[in-house]
């Protein structure tokens, strides 16, 4: 079985065992967390598609670690005009397993 669910403002497509990095929660490690967003759920020809999310149908899932993604070099140039500014930045992760897919 199969589920699309939203969280951080993106969509995943889930099945149970998947292991996700999602944006950062505020859940300890190996604590569970739901997702309550959830706009499709099934398998095949028997999936339901919410408008826009599925009445009753929940994730949940198993918070493993929570951690930051590769570092994003910014660099910003103007030609010829001694123009040069260079950022970095790392975004915070929480990385989940799929633990049960309800589909109410």
């Amino acid at each position: 079985m199969h589920a699309v669910i939203k969280t951080g403002g993106k969509q995943y497509r889930v099945a149970e065992g998947d292991v996700l990095k999602i944006e950062k929660l505020e859940v300890e490690q190996g604590q569970t967390v739901a997702f309550d967003q959830v706009l499709a759920v099934g398998d095949g020809a028997d999936m339901k598609v919410g408008t826009p999310l599925v009445e009753g149908a929940k994730v949940e899932g198993e918070v493993l670690e929570q951690t930051r993604a590769d570092k994003i070099i910014i660099f910003k140039k103007k030609r010829r005009q001694k123009y040069r500014r260079k950022a970095g930045h790392r975004q915070h992760l929480t990385v989940v397993r799929v633990t049960g897919i309800n589909a109410g």
